[in-house]
């Protein structure tokens, strides 16, 4: 067994060249404002929309009182909250009756249990052989987050371990790496590359005949934390550090020098919403540098999209690793299931050359489909997962929950999840559910360093190796109704919000040591607004 933690010393963080900004605005958006991010076309804002977007989009200053529109954090669409695992499961009220046949088609093909080939049913075989789930829905429960798994007979499939080695200095680069060289002058950035024998993340499941890569062990180590909230009493809160191993190696010994990085799957409501947000409206939140002295110098990454063939801002992914709602679902396909598509062709998914009988082993293309799922299918994923709507938020008016909602803003919450956006006018029926909508996921989607304690060490694109893309914070009140657990952060580490909250260090360490030195009812209060989200 070898014996892994991330918690080692960090690589220095590099901070991008300010150029990065303008070449992504002129890519992401010209002075008019349109995307080429590019998903879909849009329509240019006008200065009178510009200014209502303005006016809209402010931050809140009045606390007595919801904010117009506040309870529909998914736009005109959100749908109400059915009180059960389902909720994350629903398109968009606002989805054009015509579409819902596709959209209970993609549904159908995210819940797909694939199987491994030769099989009778050409339409479902292809599995791995080497994966972590047997559908979309084994990882993203009932659409919603992940967990660790917490006992030996818990489900691993919502969880797995990314995994890398440092890239040789004589490598050739990757397509995104050549182009960062060239951007910063320099080859700087730090590189990775798939850990040799085992790929890019660890499977510990395989079909019959092939060996599975491994199995993630997972143990903590608790971590008292007592909050100054100036009462003889002070509460005191139970952090548990994880610490990782991969035990039975399958493919022989790992390398010594393997990064890893836990992930959870994360929810996955409200995509397209996230998809539509103007590049140019991300990057006005952007400061590489902390100019403004804040201490907040949000991010950007840029990642290659293999439907473009041309660098784009990422969105998606814990470290924004992924461009589109289509890249991230073939990229699951791909690593996870072991399917190919067009983005991802390749049927054998993650197995690398000297894993022989994986990469030689029947597989389920070759049909009149070409790929195990084609472009209609990965399609139809792609516009499930666009549609699955934002739930409405609960006790918006609630006199606990805006003070909450003060607590906040004023702790500094905000400089990083951004309340709200509105989103591009986009051209079409199909993406009426996504267009010019206001909404509320309290992210802006960028790249900020979180400390040592939550660093995997890990680069991933531009991101270092302590560096986290915000994650949007809309639904995660409902996160025990769906999942059944509550498990936060981008390792599950957290059982509580105000356990995520307590781990946040780096740029978000004064935010958190404001949280730590409120009174008790400020502080519950905020936790009520969190799950009023």
């Amino acid at each position: 067994m070898l014996i892994l933690s991330p918690h080692v010393k960090q690589a220095p963080r590099l901070i991008g060249a300010l150029c990065v900004l303008s070449v992504l605005a002129g890519q992401a958006g010209g002075a008019d404002g349109t995307s080429s991010d590019p998903v879909f076309p849009s329509h240019p804002r006008t200065a009178q929309e510009q200014a209502r977007i303005n006016a809209v989009t402010a931050p809140a200053v009045d606390f007595t009182a919801p904010e117009p529109f506040e309870a529909n954090q998914g736009g005109a669409g959100t749908v109400a909250d059915t009180g059960d695992d389902t909720v994350f499961s629903l398109p968009p009220t606002t989805l054009p009756l015509d579409d819902q046949f596709d959209f209970e088609l993609g549904h159908a093909l995210f819940a797909k249990l694939w199987v491994s080939s030769p099989s009778s049913t050409k339409a479902s075989d292809g599995l791995g052989p080497l994966f972590n789930a047997r559908s979309c829905m084994r990882c993203h429960v009932n659409d919603g987050r992940g967990h660790p798994p917490e006992h030996a007979d818990d489900s691993r499939v919502s969880m797995f371990l990314r995994l890398s080695v440092p890239a040789p200095q004589t490598a050739a680069l990757t397509e995104i790496e050549a182009y960062l060289a060239d951007l910063d002058g320099a080859n700087t950035t730090p590189r990775t590359r798939p850990a040799p024998g085992y790929g890019g993340q660890l499977q510990d499941f395989a079909v019959t005949g092939h060996v599975a890569e491994g199995r993630m062990e997972i143990t903590y180590t608790e971590i008292p934390v007592a909050l100054a909230d100036g009462e003889a009493d002070g509460e005191v809160v139970m952090l548990r550090r994880p610490n990782y191993a991969i035990s039975n190696p399958g493919y022989g010994a790992l390398p010594k020098d393997l990064q890893i990085s836990p992930r959870v799957a994360t929810p996955m409501i409200g995509l397209g919403l996230l998809e539509a947000i103007p590049a140019r409206d991300l990057l006005a939140h952007a400061d590489p540098e902390d100019r403004d002295g804040d201490g907040i110098s949000g991010r950007p990454n840029l990642v290659w999209s293999k439907r473009e063939g041309a660098p784009m801002l990422g969105r998606f992914g814990w470290k924004a690793g992924e461009p589109s709602v289509e890249h991230q679902s073939a990229a699951a396909f791909h690593g996870d299931i072991g399917i190919s598509t067009p983005l991802f062709p390749t049927a054998f998914g993650d197995c690398t050359a000297e894993q022989v009988a994986c990469r030689t082993a029947p597989d389920g293309g070759g049909d009149a489909r070409g790929d195990e799922i084609d472009q209609s299918g990965l399609d139809l994923v792609s516009f499930y997962a666009r549609n699955l709507a934002v739930p409405a938020r609960r006790d918006v008016a609630d006199p606990e929950v805006l003070r909450g909602k003060e607590m906040f803003y004023t702790s500094g919450c905000t400089s990083c999840h951004v309340p709200k956006f509105v989103t591009h006018r986009l051209e079409g029926a199909t993406a009426a559910p996504q267009s010019f909508q206001l909404i509320w996921p309290y992210s802006d989607l960028l790249l900020h360093d979180m400390g040592p304690d939550l660093a995997d060490n890990r680069p991933e694109g531009r991101a270092t190796g302590s560096e986290w893309r915000t994650p949007p914070l809309w639904g995660i009140g409902l996160t025990a109704q769906v999942s059944g657990v509550t498990s936060y952060l981008h390792d599950g580490r957290a059982r509580s919000l105000l356990e995520a909250v307590l781990w946040h260090g780096g740029e978000a360490q004064a935010a958190r040591d404001a949280v730590s030195l409120m009174s008790k009812s400020d502080r519950a209060a905020l936790i009520r607004f969190l799950e009023s989200l």
